[in-house]
């Protein structure tokens, strides 16, 4: 079984730890959780604990910015709408140097249920000036993003899924670019978007559509801010219908920046395909919570069959 997307942020953030020493993590009494306790155990000293209070840990990451370090926030998605307000009027607004990093992501926090499961970051995080983010939908893309954010000068977002990394979709790090979306299959009759941990279900979505005569482009659009405008456009250009999968809420997330784009620039039809003005559902394994919110692949190839038929 492959590493989880946290087993994998782990690891790259303890290897990041040797490289830049002026790196420092900042945690909120959820170190085991996000494996950030990988980096705790080795650089202690750069290590600092706050305790559950999420206000606090963003102004302290913000106070170490201002001092020259690049400090790391790992929390759950979830909790961290908790400090908007401080990453709004600290980070945001100063253009800081800090790296959040928002795990338990969307539908992958299965066993805590519906308060814990996050579909709102991404609207809440891409309305502020600054920021960029991103979010992996392997382990190699975890490793090769979070390596280029950290490259970076300024706030970012890493949004990353619990475990559920199940298969690589990248061979090497090198074949992702922070800004760049990747096209991971090719066809002729609709293109779907996605991001995250829902890209392979998305993949497999695609080849039982194929099976239906329908040949779908997937793309990988891993960096939500800066948008991919180049893609879109190449996208929109062959006129046929786009569908946007994502474990958000369809309001706000990728699929509403995709849809504000192509409005203005170039209209297309755009079909969001996501958590659609609804909370989660606890006790549930993850495998019968995907197919209980529509996101197993064939519950997908299923609604994007029926809006293209219907076209």
């Amino acid at each position: 079984m492959s590493m989880s997307f946290r087993d994998s942020f782990g690891e790259v953030l303890l290897e990041l730890g040797g490289i830049y020493r002026n790196l420092v993590v900042v945690d909120t009494d959820l170190s085991k959780s996000t494996r950030t306790s990988y980096f705790a155990r080795k650089y202690p000293e750069r290590f600092i604990q706050v305790g559950i209070s999420e206000q606090d840990a963003i102004g302290t990451a913000s106070g170490l910015a201002i001092g020259g370090k690049i400090p790391i926030l790992a929390v759950y998605s979830m909790f961290l709408m908790r400090g908007w307000e401080q990453i709004r009027n600290t980070i945001s607004r100063d253009n800081l140097n800090v790296k959040i990093v928002g795990t338990h992501s969307g539908l992958s926090d299965y066993m805590d249920g519906a308060s814990h499961q996050c579909f709102e970051d991404i609207a809440l995080m891409r309305v502020l000036p600054n920021f960029v983010i991103a979010s992996p939908s392997d382990i190699v893309s975890t490793r090769s993003l979070f390596k280029q954010i950290i490259g970076l000068r300024g706030p970012a977002y890493f949004r990353l899924g619990r475990d559920n990394s199940s298969k690589k979709i990248y061979e090497t790090e090198d074949d992702v670019r922070l800004g760049k979306s990747n096209v991971l299959c090719d066809g002729n009759d609709i293109a779907i978007i996605s991001y995250g941990a829902i890209v392979q279900n998305v993949l497999d979505a695609s080849n039982v559509l194929k099976k239906r005569g329908i040949t779908a482009t997937v793309v990988d659009m891993h960096t939500i801010k800066p948008l991919d405008t180049k893609i879109l456009n190449r996208l929109s250009n062959k006129k046929t219908p786009l569908f946007v999968v994502e474990d958000h809420s369809i309001y706000g997330g990728l699929g509403s920046a995709v849809t504000e784009y192509l409005s203005e620039s170039n209209p297309t039809r755009v079909f969001r395909l996501g958590i659609e003005d609804k909370f989660g559902i606890g006790e549930l394994s993850y495998e019968r919570l995907l197919d209980v919110m529509g996101f197993t692949p064939q519950k997908i190839a299923d609604k994007i069959e029926v809006r293209y038929n219907a076209l």
